[in-house]
C-alpha cells in the first residue's frame, strides 16, 4: 500500500493518477476536505482506503497500517500569505516530523513536498544551507523541516528525499483560489475579462519581465515516483525545469492559444515588498546525478495541455 497525504490537493492528486497509471490502486489517502471542491480532483482517481489527516498520525502510532510501500508526504498548508507562525509549524513541521519518525522506524521510503520559497531572495538554487533565507513563515516552515532530516540524514536507513519545488502548475489546481500558480491565474483573467494584469518592474526586471522556474506537475509526479520506488536514496533535490521563464511568457502563450486577448501592467502591491522572488531558476545537477534523467516538458507544452483540459471542463470551473 501507498500512503499519499494531500492525496485531494493539486500535486498529491497528480501522484495518485501516475499510480494509478501504473497499475497501482491499493493507496491510502489522506486530506483534510473541508474544502469540499477537492474531491474533484480525485473523480478520476482509483484508491483503496481515505483518512482525514488528523487520524493519520494517531493511526501511525497503533501500527494501523499493514505493508507499507511508500509514504508521498504532500499535504501542508501552502498558503503563502499565512502569517499565523504556531499553526504553519504545526501542520507544516510538527506533523511531518511524525511522518519521518514513522517511516524511518519501519524503513519506509518517504518522499515529501519541500519548496523553493526556502531559498528566499537568494539568486543561487543550489540544495545548500548556504543559499537558504526564508522570507516568509511558509517558507521557514519548509526550510526547518528541511534542516532537521539533514541533521538526520548519517542515520537513515530507508529513502528519506525532500523535493524542492519551483513554480509548479497544472490542471487540477482549479480550487487553489489566490494561492494557484500564474499559469490557472491568467488564464481565469483572459477567459474572464480578456486582459491579464501582471506587475509592473520589480528589483530591476521590466514590466512583466520576472521570471520564475515553472514546472508541469505530470513532470513532479514522476520525480515523486522516481524516488519512492527506487533503492534507498537521501537527499533534497530541487525539482523545477532549470530553465527561468517569464510572466509575459505565460501571458503570450495564453494569448496564443485563445486567439485573442491583452497585457496590462499594474502596480506591485506593496505588501509582497522584501517577500516576492522576482527569479528562480532550479539548479537540477543534484536531481541528475541521482540519476533521473527524463525530460521536463517546456512552458509551452505544458501550458497546451492545461489549456485544452481547462477549456474542456470550463463551465465547471470556480469562479474568481
Amino acid at each position: 500500500m501507498y500512503i499519499v497525504t494531500g492525496a485531494a490537493g493539486f500535486i498529491g492528486s497528480e501522484i495518485v493518477k501516475a499510480l494509478n497509471d501504473r497499475g497501482v490502486t491499493d493507496i491510502l489517502a489522506v486530506d483534510d476536505l473541508s474544502n469540499g471542491q477537492k474531491i474533484f480532483n480525485l473523480n478520476d482517481c482509483r484508491f483503496s482506503d481515505y483518512m482525514d489527516m488528523d487520524d493519520l498520525l494517531d493511526a501511525m502510532e497503533g501500527n494501523a497500517f499493514g505493508k507499507v510501500t511508500a509514504i508521498l508526504h504532500q499535504g501542508a498548508c501552502s498558503d503563502t500569505m499565512e502569517y499565523d507562525g504556531r499553526y504553519m509549524m504545526d501542520v507544516n513541521f510538527s506533523y511531518s516530523k511524525q511522518v519521518l519518525n514513522y517511516a524511518a522506524a519501519n524503513r519506509i521510503p518517504l518522499v515529501y513536498a519541500s519548496s523553493a520559497s526556502t531559498y528566499g531572495n537568494n539568486t543561487t538554487f543550489v540544495e545548500d544551507p548556504e543559499n537558504e533565507k526564508p522570507i516568509n513563515v511558509y517558507a521557514f516552515s519548509k526550510y526547518a523541516f528541511d534542516m532537521h532530516v539533514r541533521s538526520r540524514m548519517k542515520y537513515l536507513e530507508s529513502t528519506v528525499v525532500g523535493l524542492r519545488y519551483f513554480n509548479v502548475y497544472g490542471v487540477r489546481e482549479t480550487f487553489k483560489g489566490r494561492m494557484a500558480s500564474m499559469v490557472y491565474q491568467l488564464y481565469k483573467q483572459l477567459r474572464n475579462t480578456g486582459v491579464a494584469k501582471l506587475f509592473e518592474g520589480t528589483d530591476g526586471y521590466p514590466d512583466g519581465g520576472q521570471e520564475r522556474d515553472f514546472v508541469f506537475v505530470g513532470d513532479v509526479a514522476k520525480v515523486n515516483l522516481f524516488f519512492a520506488q527506487g533503492p534507498a536514496r537521501q537527499g533534497i533535490f530541487n525539482t523545477g525545469t532549470g530553465a527561468a521563464r517569464s510572466f509575459n511568457d505565460i501571458a503570450s502563450t495564453l494569448i496564443k492559444l485563445m486567439g485573442k486577448g491583452r497585457i496590462e501592467y499594474i502596480p506591485f502591491n506593496a505588501t509582497l515588498k522584501g517577500k516576492y522572488q522576482s527569479f528562480t531558476q532550479a539548479d537540477v545537477s543534484a536531481l541528475r546525478a541521482a540519476g533521473y534523467s527524463a525530460p521536463f516538458a517546456t512552458l509551452e507544452q505544458g501550458i497546451e495541455e492545461c489549456y485544452e483540459q481547462w477549456e474542456a471542463r470550463a463551465g465547471a470551473l470556480p469562479e474568481d
